[in-house]
């Protein structure tokens, strides 16, 4: 017997910085909904360490960072879009304070308002604001703690989208439009009905398609395939960036080293002690992260050491202790003193710079259903995502979405019936280890094949193995019950595909996308890679 449909105003997947401020910033009188895979706060946001950028200096300026975010994005990004972000970024961060995350202050500093600043990779300007090292987890907690304050809000936990609900799933002809999500409950093994106005994805990012990330494990693009099963475009999945600095140690699990290291001063170095940053670009550390990762994936290969080092020893011990607590504390745990000893470090999958279209709106290509954060491309990130621009990005198109839903709200009638999940004809599966081995092969040929530095030898070799491993997928998927992991391996598999697609047709290298076969720039690419599905439809008025 199927259970009666959930019904909201608002259904928003995903519980980070993205899908947690929106539903703080909807209005009370709606009906919202929050969707989260695990925990409430277990997601890219909490694991964040360097801050959020934004002009908040009276030296800085918004042209400044304009100019750097373009810089950064190698020809790429969408002018209007980077100028819309960075003007409203001062305003995100004292609708922060206004929540209560407590930043770290410097009272010395009266052009910053008594906030401490810090400088990464790109910026010209100190203008990240941060919470110590943990600035992810001082915003997550602070959001959570706010959002299981309203009473108009219902939290999901341990719940994982399984599929868009679009017109499609409606008998009879009616308007294309995004009616809900069918959501597995993880406690209970049902399909759950989910019907609502608007639904945002609010999902993250895809690197958990690498063997080697900086991720939580829930990173598993979710958003952007279901978006793109639903008939949305998506765009610029070739640029994945890899963080330079993951702590490279055998008990450490995808432990973040923060690029505000960097910004105060640590510098990179070989087995033998040979700063190596110099030799490839005259910013050294601070460089943008695709040029870091690469000198250091270069290097490691050249010298064929698992490693390289990042060193903040020169910098006084109390600096580093009170700066960079967090690092420090668990490199203790592990047997490393920052204040006095090197860090390993090596490069992982870290942020998704493409998703799913969005225009100025935080609307996707289907009526109904909004993106925003890592789910979305914006065309702020263009290709190679600045430094703490992700936050901003995050805040900023939750806003917008906010805003238009708000516009939109009573000229939309609650979403008809619609197909309940039909489990008719699926049994328990016998043989999960397929899962199992087939989430391994495609993370492990993605690291080597559509990594940090690509030919379409291997691109091809990626594309052949993703396609068997999807038949095989779909071949499981539609014979057995739904779990997690065969959800979260169907949406990486086709994110896999839309890398792979993209990385094939730019023939250049740009930002993060890194061809031997094509190693210079190519003047007349200066256009996004969009990719179509089969069943997009444009989209006319609201």
């Amino acid at each position: 017997m199927q259970a009666t449909p959930h019904r909201h105003d608002v259904l928003i997947l995903g519980s980070g910085a993205a899908g947690l401020s929106l539903a703080l910033r909807l209005h009370d009188d709606l009906s919202v909904a929050v969707i989260s895979k695990r925990e409430l706060r277990e997601g890219s946001t909490l694991y964040a360490q360097g801050g959020i950028s934004a002009v908040l200096d009276a030296t800085d300026s918004i042209e400044s960072h304009v100019q750097d975010t373009l810089k950064a994005g190698a020809g790429l990004c969408d002018r209007r879009v980077v100028r819309h972000i960075v003007e409203r970024g001062p305003d995100n961060i004292r609708w922060l304070l206004d929540q209560g995350v407590e930043f770290t202050r410097d009272e010395a500093s009266a052009s910053t308002g008594g906030y401490h600043l810090t400088r990464e990779g790109g910026h010209t300007h100190r203008r990240v604001i941060h919470a110590a090292d943990a600035t992810g987890r001082a915003v997550a907690t602070t959001l959570e703690a706010q959002v299981r304050g309203k009473p108009n809000t219902t939290l999901f936990e341990q719940h994982i989208a399984v599929d868009l609900i679009t017109s499609k799933h409606r008998p009879g002809k009616t308007n294309h439009r995004c009616l809900g999500a069918y959501i597995l409950d993880l406690g209970t093994g049902q399909v759950e009905v989910h019907l609502a106005r608007f639904v945002v994805l609010a999902t993250g990012g895809a690197n958990k398609v690498y063997l080697y990330t900086s991720n939580p494990d829930v990173s598993t693009g979710d958003g952007i395939a279901m978006a793109w099963r639903a008939g949305c475009r998506v765009a610029n999945m070739e640029f994945m960036q890899f963080h330079p600095t993951c702590l490279y140690h055998p008990e450490a699990r995808s432990f973040l080293i923060t690029e505000a290291l960097r910004g105060e001063g640590a510098r990179l170095l070989l087995p033998d002690g040979e700063r190596f940053m110099p030799r490839f670009d005259p910013r050294a550390e601070l460089a943008p992260r695709d040029i870091v990762a690469r000198a250091i994936d270069h290097e490691m290969k050249r010298l064929g050491t698992a490693c390289v080092y990042l060193d903040i020893s020169h910098r006084p011990a109390d600096f580093v202790i009170e700066h960079f607590p967090t690092i420090h504390q668990r490199c203790l745990e592990l047997g490393i003193d920052i204040t006095t000893d090197p860090i390993p470090v090596v490069p992982a999958a870290h942020y998704t710079c493409g998703g799913v279209m969005v225009d100025e709106r935080a609307r996707t290509d289907l009526p109904g259903l909004y993106a925003s954060g890592e789910t979305a491309y914006t065309g702020l990130h263009g290709a190679n995502r600045m430094a703490s621009n992700s936050l901003l990005e995050c805040l900023v198109y939750s806003e917008l979405a906010a805003e238009d839903i708000a516009r939109l709200m009573n000229d939309i009638p609650e979403p008809p019936e619609v197909q309940p999940w039909d489990e008719s004809r699926v049994t328990e599966p016998d043989e999960e280890v397929v899962v199992t081995h087939n989430w391994d092969e495609l993370r492990r040929f993605m690291w080597d094949y559509v990594g940090i530095v690509r030919t379409n030898k291997r691109l091809r070799r990626a594309k052949r193995r993703a396609d068997l491993l999807q038949q095989e997928v779909i071949e499981y998927y539609s014979r057995f019950r739904v779990s997690n992991d065969l959800i979260e391996l169907r949406n990486l598999l086709e994110v896999a595909d839309l890398i792979i697609q993209s990385a094939l047709r730019r023939r250049e290298s740009r930002g993060l996308h890194y061809t031997l076969d094509f190693p210079d720039k190519d003047a007349t690419q200066r256009t996004p890679t969009i990719l179509i599905p089969d069943s997009y439809r444009p989209r006319h008025g609201d």
